[in-house]
């Protein structure tokens, strides 16, 4: 099972009965041999659940679903889309920061992370928290699947409207699955091509969420997301 230790209590009294389950114990028990193998993981022991740390369940107010960590060294840190400050701004947050600047007119940030975000209730999660060193997808279908769909169902059953931003087909599809989440929903779905530079130009650009997640928020009195970094 992976380490719950600095989970708040709103996340994990959501997710004890996935975290309890065989298939968790296993995950934890492959990621242990993996590096006990001399396999490098990303992102490091300790930043693995950071998504969930940074931003409470009862805190969320948006869903941006990515899908691997990325699987560069010194690049993960636990936030989908995400890198560490120093590290080289990855082709699809440029893409995020483009369409930011067309639809909100806000400059370009000097920089990838995104930590401002998820403490304003921006939970920035992916599919599956882990990967090895150069191998993308390499942990997908190890068991990380079962926990992020119940954060997302977790998320789902809130009773506050929240905004779920999903980009590229594999978000939709993952969230798709998720009770809570169809027609007739109080949330709003915002669905759009993948912003990397294979696909951005499918409709990415011009999508306008940032926009419209702010517009939504602020009807339902949850406030709106100051989608600037600071340096």
């Amino acid at each position: 099972m992976p380490d719950t230790a600095a989970l708040p209590e709103s996340w994990r009294l959501a997710l004890d009965p996935v975290l309890q389950t065989p298939e968790s114990r296993w995950l934890g028990g492959f990621l242990k041999a993996e590096e006990a193998g001399g396999k490098r993981i990303f992102p490091p022991l300790g930043s693995r659940l950071a998504a969930l740390e940074l931003t409470p369940l009862d805190q969320v107010k948006v869903v941006i679903l990515g899908q691997d960590p990325y699987h560069g060294a010194g690049q993960a840190h636990g936030l989908c889309f995400s890198v560490a400050k120093g590290v080289k701004v990855p082709p699809s947050l440029v893409n995020i920061y483009k369409e930011i600047e067309s639809d909100l007119g806000l400059p370009r940030p000097s920089h990838g992370h995104l930590e401002s975000w998820a403490r304003q209730g921006v939970l920035l999660l992916n599919t599956s928290l882990t990967v090895e060193e150069g191998k993308a997808g390499s942990h997908q279908g190890k068991g990380w699947e079962a926990i992020t769909d119940a954060i997302i169902a977790a998320v789902a059953a809130k009773t506050e409207p929240c905004v779920f931003m999903l980009w590229g087909n594999h978000a939709r599809k993952k969230a798709g699955r998720v009770p809570g989440l169809g027609p007739g929903t109080h949330h709003l779905i915002l669905t759009a091509p993948h912003p990397s530079p294979l696909s951005a130009y499918s409709g990415w650009f011009g999508s306008r969420h940032f926009s419209k997640a702010n517009a939504f928020l602020e009807a339902q009195g949850r406030g709106a997301v100051d989608w600037r970094l600071p340096d």
